[in-house]
């Protein structure tokens, strides 16, 4: 049975065969936020079903396809959608386009998602700099692996998120015209959304951001060296004592509505990297 690194290996090997970029900046699209990967010049698209021992995506606002080539004049990967834990994937197969996006020559990795807001001072459709994370789940990804080759076995989790690049997305966001706030993300397994109880919980110990990604891609990007911006864009509004009903369909339209104000504080900020 192969092990990870190996398993890594192929897969990028595979990827080099259809393109010689190497990219410095990372990009994981979170749910209704893939319009940005129609910006790439000079894109190589590699499908999923190509790339060896990848996962495909089984949620329709994530391809989970992944395109190489040019975005405000770097090289750029580009991971369109990801794949989650409520899936049924593993957190080995969740995170492994972390790993692949390291051994391609990433430095940067830019993390988005679609996430309920906790935060009584957030709006709908609001962009939020995440500053940190709770790990609600119990499960890490890191969990079984003792390779050094891929990276401490106990990487430390202080500031997972990079605060000169946190500062640099809202010099840059503020320069284009757009507003954003600072919160901390907490992982859920999903599918299934909260009830007010778990919301009143969740903001009570420090969350302000709830969503079902993000966290164990991020903690893998922490072991492999990768410095880390995470972009929220609040879909729903969760306020334990105004709690209305919402459904997939609302927070998907709601990320594509507000898609353009990240697609471009992305676009700037890596100019500015």
């Amino acid at each position: 049975m192969k092990n990870l690194y190996d398993k890594i290996n192929e897969a990028v090997e595979a990827i080099r065969e259809k393109t010689e970029m190497v990219p410095e900046v990372g990009i994981i699209l979170g749910t209704g936020l893939g319009n940005l990967a129609q910006e790439i010049d000079d894109e190589t698209v590699i499908y999923c079903t190509d790339i060896p021992h990848f996962a495909s995506s089984t949620v329709k606002s994530h391809k989970g396809n992944l395109i190489v080539g040019k975005l405000s004049g770097k090289t750029v990967a580009v991971m369109e959608g990801r794949f989650h834990f409520y899936e049924g994937y593993s957190l080995q197969e969740i995170t492994f386009p972390i790993r692949i996006l390291k051994e391609l020559g990433v430095k940067t990795l830019i993390i988005t998602n679609a996430a309920g807001g906790m935060n009584a001072q957030y709006e709908k459709g609001e962009i939020v700099l995440i500053t940190d994370h709770i790990n609600s789940t119990g499960f890490n990804p890191l969990v079984g692996i003792d390779d050094d080759r891929l990276g401490l076995r106990f990487p430390d989790m202080s500031c997972p998120y990079d605060e000169k690049l946190i500062a640099l997305a809202e010099k840059t966001a503020a320069k284009e015209g757009i507003k954003t706030k600072r919160g901390v993300y907490l992982w859920v397994t999903g599918p299934s959304l909260e009830t007010k109880a778990e919301y009143k919980f969740m903001h009570s110990i420090g969350a302000d951001l709830v969503g079902m990604s993000t966290v164990p891609e991020v903690i893998v990007a922490v072991q492999a060296g990768l410095k880390i911006v995470g972009i929220s864009c609040v879909t729903d509004l969760c306020i334990p004592d105004n709690l209305k009903p919402v459904n997939i369909e609302e927070i998907i339209k709601t990320a594509e509505m507000a898609g353009p104000k990240i697609d471009a504080l992305i676009k700037a900020l890596i100019k500015k990297m």
